[in-house]
């Protein structure tokens, strides 16, 4: 699989992450097989699916191969990598690059839970016990 780049990379629209999803847990697939799933999901016509696929395949976000009924479609980014560039696309934009401002944000509007505090100070324990 290609990796997504973190900086002047590629950066997924809302329907290639619809697109990409559908792949991640399960492919390759058809492109009848994503017009269903993907008009179930979020409303899309065949149209719509095929055009996205399109460029999805233009951009290098999809494999593409000849089937013996028609195209196959699996992803070409792993889910991983396009949670970390998004990730620091986000904090890039948002808060300068900064976690720790996106969490002070957070913090005072009081938007975290208990047990997602308790993720991160897990989380902060194991990166001070690696370090």
């Amino acid at each position: 699989m290609k990796a997504l780049k973190d900086e002047g990379g590629v950066r997924l629209t809302a329907s290639e992450w619809s697109v990409l999803d559908c792949l991640w847990e399960d492919s390759p697939r058809t492109v009848m097989q994503l017009v269903a799933d993907l008009s179930g999901r979020v409303g899309w016509a065949k149209s719509t699916t095929i055009t996205t696929l399109r460029r999805m395949e233009e951009k290098g976000l999809v494999d593409v191969e000849q089937g013996t009924r028609g195209k196959l479609y699996a992803p070409a980014v792993e889910r991983e990598q396009a949670v970390i560039a998004e990730t620091h696309s986000f904090l890039d934009r948002v808060y300068q690059g900064s976690v720790g401002m996106m969490m002070s944000a957070m913090a005072k509007r009081q938007e975290l839970s208990p047990n997602e505090v308790a993720e991160l100070r897990a989380i902060l324990d194991q990166i001070e016990e690696a370090d």
